[in-house]
Order: C-alpha cells, then structure tokens, then sequence
C-alpha cells in the first residue's frame, strides 16, 4: 500500500469518486483477463522481509526513521510502528539457483540494515512477535509518521467506534483493552510471492488456501504476546482481533473481518476475489488518482489500477491475490502472508521452498483440490494450525485425520520435491531447503516450540522480564550465527549477559497474578489469604477494579494483638475497619529507579501499580530480590 497518496475516505463525495475509480480499475483488469495481456512466459518468486528494531537491552528500539536516512539507497521502507523495518527484494526467475540466491540477497539486505541500526546504537531480529514488546511500545507515540498510517488507524477506528477488546486463549489468556490499532505492529511477518498465469490463478490459489495449514503447522514462530504464551502463531490471533472493524449487534447477523482466511473456494477468476471483497468490505482508505484507465487500455497500456490495490491493501487475506507491472507488462501473483519473520533466514527461505513446491507440485497429486477438500476444513485446519502447531490434527482428503507431522513427511514434503523439479529448481538447493523443513519436523523443534520451552524452564528461577529478555538475547545469538531453529539449544540465563535492570519499567517487572479483598471482607478471609498464598501486602479494591486501600500482614498482626489484649471480638470486624485508605501508587511506565526511591523515602514495602485508577499490579520487596538474586549470579559468572 506503500503510497503517500493515500488518505482517510472521510466524505461521501470523496468514497464515491474513489468507487467509481475502483470500478473503472475492475473493467480494466476484466478487459486485460479476456485479451491475454498478461506476462506467461516468466515466473518470477519474490520476498518481503519485515524485522523488528531493539536496543541494547532487546526492547523495541523506535528509531526506524533514523535507520532510513542513514541506510542509503536500496528496497528498504517504514512499516507501521517506528521500530519495524521492511526489505522489498528484488523479485527472482522460479528456476535454477532462485532460492540459494534468495537466501544470499536476504543475508546481504538484512546485515546492512544491522550494521547500520548498530551504529544508532541498537540491533535487528527476525521474530514473528519480538517476545520483550510491552503494551507502552503500543503507544500511538511510536506510529510511523506517515499519511498512509495515520489515515489507516482513523479509518479503522472509524469503522469500530469504539475501544478494541482483545481475548487470546493459550497455555495463558490474554485479556485487554486497547484504543488503538497500532498493537497489530508487534507482528512481523516474511511475505512470499509467487506469480501465477491468468489462466491457472483458480487452482493454484485454491491450492494456496488447502496447505496454508500444513506449512503454517512447520514454520510457526510467535507463542508470546505480553509475557503470556498463547497460540503457537498468535500473529494470526492478533491480526484478526486488531484490525476487526465489526461491531457487535443484539442479532445474529454474519458479519465478516477485514483479516479473513476466505469463505469458500475460488471458481472462476481471480476478478471473484476483488467482487467479494468489494461487496463486504466498506470503503476505509481512498487515493488521488491521476491515470486515465480507459484510454491508456484502449493505447494497449498496462495501467497501475491504483485504486482497485488501494481497496485490496485494506483487506487482509491470509493468501492475497496481486496485480503488477514488470517491465510494461501486467502480471498476477499469490501473496502468502502467513509466514512469521524469522527464526533465521535459512529457516525462512526453507518455509518459502517448502510452499513454493506445493503449489508448482499439488496438482499432479490432487487434480482439483475443491473436490477433495471441504473448504470449511481447510480453514479449521488453518486456526488449528495457527493454535497448535506440529501438534494439530487436519481434516484431509478422503475425510481422513492425519497429524500434521504425518502429512508434512509421507506427503506434502515429497509434493513439493516434485514440484522443485518440475521448476528446474538446482537439486542441492532442493535437498538444502526441504531437509531443513524435514529435520524441523523429525525435532519437533520450531520457533514456538523453543521459545516456550525455553521459557518454562526459565520462568522457574527467574521473573518474567527475566526469562523473555534471555530468551530474546539468545535468539539474537542463534540468528547470528545462522544455525536453523532446530538446532539451537534452549535459551538459558546465561544469555543474559549485558541485562540491565536499572532501565526497567514497572511495567515490566510488577506480579500481576493479584490476589485482592474488597472492604467488606472479614478479617478472617483477610488472615487466611495471606497465609496460604505466602504475601505479606493485599490490595483492597471495588467492584470496577478501583483501588481503595490496602491491607498488610503488620496491620493485621496488630489487630489481632490489639483484640487479645483488650478482650475484643476480632469477627465483626471488616477490611474496612484496618485497611489503609489511600495508599502511595505507582504508574505502569514509571521506571525501576523510581519506584526504589518511593519505597526507600516512604518507608513502605509494596506499590500498588495503577493506571486510570485500576489496579493492574503490585510491586514489592520480593520483585526486587528476584532482581538482585540474578545480578549476584551474573557477576558471579563473570569473575
């Protein structure tokens, strides 16, 4: 969508003079279907890479602009938070070296953006969903500085009218509300495309859509959102929840999401896909523009149809249908969006040969997929996939069961040899790429499965923060040294070599599995919680989560003895009665440094964290023990 003409469709006028435009570009692409103009004799792969910028201590790193201007020339752009970057590769013949070659353009573009993001004093890293982001990274603050954004999250907050609530599901749940669309910004993804002749774009994109859940299983690589582990791809979770514009009715009205897998097989031409989604999806974003379609059709001239990819760039299909132009003649593409940035670039050019293979090969197993497979299957399978991983079940062919390990290795894997082939692609090359997929399976080892392994073993003797920065340092490390995913050993703590507490924000190392009373609570409650969870503090809040005081172990203490040496009854008695009103707070994003400050000058042992008047944590002398017990351990290893 990269074009600065693109702008927020605010009035009536301006959406029906962008429609009339999006009509014209679809009479034109119709015109151009039916008289073969398109590009059939070269196919040609091509690659987006999306990475994430981080700082010294591996959090996100807002300096993409900077970057930009000290980058020089080259296939580099913004994406839409300020510390993401985007690598648009030059697009490759399908045959011979491509793939080698992918790898070496891949290794080339992303190691001058590191070298240049290191002289800003911060780093790069391959990663579905950067495992340190924090909700403060969120923050419209950190919005690329571009119309296009800006008028994206307008259109989106438009269409909504209201906050967006998010409920992810996992080994954990994620429960939160957030007023911004930017949160879709802590994906970063590695798009695949495959151009396609008009005349087999029907199969191959429903061959698309059959194995997106098969190669999904093999290639996930983003299990934690915000410290809680959740989907094996929780990228496909967060896309869909942040970018719903639906609004909730009192009926049971269908209503489909801008981020969509698609509802049914394609039939007929590519031509289905840009109807339905013009027939579902409102107009959000509309663009100036200048190009006369029907007379530079009728001069034999491709046109841009500029205003039908501004409409197809606001809905997200998980396998997106392209038009283009290469060197004057106009050409279709697949786009695969589903694979995640990362673990390593072999690992991805790997997931991009094992899907490319499937699609040149399938249908020399599976002459028309539409009758061998539901299409309500195929999307099952996709969110399984995206929920599981390896360890999903598919519906398949012939109504069969098969896990996705067995249909990866018995099936799919020798498909996409064939198809490899078939495209002359170089046989060392061959066995490279599909050995690494193949070795990944046999392991059970993808991204996801060592990032959470790794942070349960972690998470036992460290706290949150802890664990998620170890595990981000060493996924640095590994990436560094180019090994596929399969092969690295879990992250330990030792990975947290150059970790710097003093730069933490509450945010990011307050306990927020809370245990609270409210003010009509009785005291024997009060003595019993304490007792069995091991606390010494306890927030008293409302009924809306508001705090309103708080009780402590010593307070306690001192009302029993009171009541035993003046002969009361200590069981009529409330947390209202003892608690202490108004306790000293503390703001999520106030730093580390700080809160030892109102601890030590207050005299106090705990902090209620809260925003907007909630109470969203507690920090106290415990947290910071964690802390000090693993700095005591790390100078220990550096004597």
């Amino acid at each position: 969508m990269g074009e600065e003409r693109v702008k927020l469709a605010d009035d009536n006028e301006q959406v029906q003079n962008f429609m009339k435009h999006v009509f014209r570009d679809m009479r034109a692409l119709k015109t151009m279907l039916e008289n073969d103009w398109f590009e059939t004799d070269t196919i040609r792969i091509g690659a987006e890479q999306e990475l994430c910028l981080v700082d010294q201590n591996v959090k996100a790193f807002p300096k993409s602009i900077e970057v930009l201007e000290n980058l020089g020339e080259g296939n580099y752009t913004t994406e839409f938070a300020k510390f993401n970057l985007e690598i648009n590769m030059d697009p490759l013949t399908f045959t011979g070296n491509c793939l080698s070659e992918m790898e070496h353009n891949l290794h080339r573009d992303v190691e001058h953006v590191r070298k240049t993001v290191r002289e800003l004093g911060g780093d790069i890293l391959l990663t579905g969903i950067l495992p340190t982001i924090r909700k403060m990274d969120v923050d419209m603050k950190n919005l690329t500085p571009l119309q296009r954004y800006e008028a994206l999250c307008k259109a989106i907050n438009k269409l909504r009218g209201k906050e967006f609530e998010l409920r992810i599901q996992g080994m954990d749940e994620l429960l939160m509300r957030f007023d911004s669309p930017l949160l879709e910004a802590c994906n970063t993804g590695f798009q695949v495309h495959l151009q396609v002749k008009p005349d087999e774009f029907v199969n191959r994109y429903n061959i698309a859509q059959a194995v997106t859940a098969p190669v999904l299983a093999c290639a996930v690589n983003s299990p934690v959102l915000f410290g809680k582990r959740l989907w094996a791809e929780t990228r496909v979770a967060l896309f869909h929840q942040s970018i719903d514009t639906r609004q909730v009715g009192e009926h049971l009205r269908d209503s489909s999401p801008r981020v969509t897998f698609g509802n049914e097989w394609l039939q007929d031409s590519i031509l289905d896909i840009y109807k339905e989604d013009i027939s579902r999806y409102r107009v959000m974003l509309s663009a100036e523009v200048e190009e006369e379609v029907e007379k530079l059709i009728e001069e034999g001239t491709a046109p841009e149809l500029m205003a039908l990819k501004v409409h197809n760039s606001s809905v997200y299909r998980w396998n997106r249908p392209c038009y283009g132009i290469s060197n004057g003649k106009p050409h279709l593409r697949i786009e695969n969006r589903i694979f995640p940035s990362g673990p390593t670039v072999v690992d991805e050019v790997s997931n991009a040969a094992f899907w490319l293979g499937l699609l040149n090969g399938f249908e020399d197993e599976y002459k028309d997929i539409t009758e061998e497979l539901d299409f309500d299957n195929a999307r099952m399978n996709f969110f399984a996939a995206s929920k599981m991983g390896l360890d999903t079940k598919f519906m398949w062919t012939g109504d069969r069961k098969v896990s996705a390990v067995d249909l990866i290795k018995d099936e799919l894997l020798p498909i996409a040899r064939n198809g490899l082939m078939k495209a002359d692609i170089n046989s060392s090359d061959i066995d490279t790429y599909l050995g690494v997929i193949e070795e990944r399976v046999n392991s059970a080892q993808t991204g996801s499965y060592w990032v959470v392994k790794s942070y349960g073993n972690l998470v036992k003797e460290s706290n949150r923060d802890q664990a998620l920065t170890a595990i981000t340092s060493a996924m640095m490390k590994n990436q560094n040294k180019g090994e596929p995913v399969h092969k690295w050993g879990l992250a330990k703590l030792e990975d947290l070599e150059n970790w710097k507490p003093s730069s933490l924000m509450v945010e990011e190392f307050m306990t927020t599995d809370l245990f609270t009373v409210h003010k009509d609570d009785i005291l024997e409650f009060v003595a019993n919680l304490l007792d069995w969870r091991k606390i010494r503090y306890l927030p008293v809040e409302d009924d809306q989560k508001h705090l309103i005081g708080l009780i402590t172990m010593r307070q306690l203490l001192r009302e029993y003895s009171k009541a035993e040496g003046e002969g009361e009854d200590t069981g009529t008695k409330t947390v209202s009665n003892i608690m202490l009103q108004n306790p000293i707070t503390i703001h999520p994003e106030a730093s580390i440094m700080e809160a030892m400050r109102i601890l030590r000058e207050q005299k106090i042992g705990c902090l209620p964290v809260v925003k907007n008047s909630r109470l969203i944590g507690i920090i106290s002398e415990g947290n910071f023990m964690k802390i000090t017990i693993r700095l005591l351990k790390t100078l220990e290893n550096q004597k």
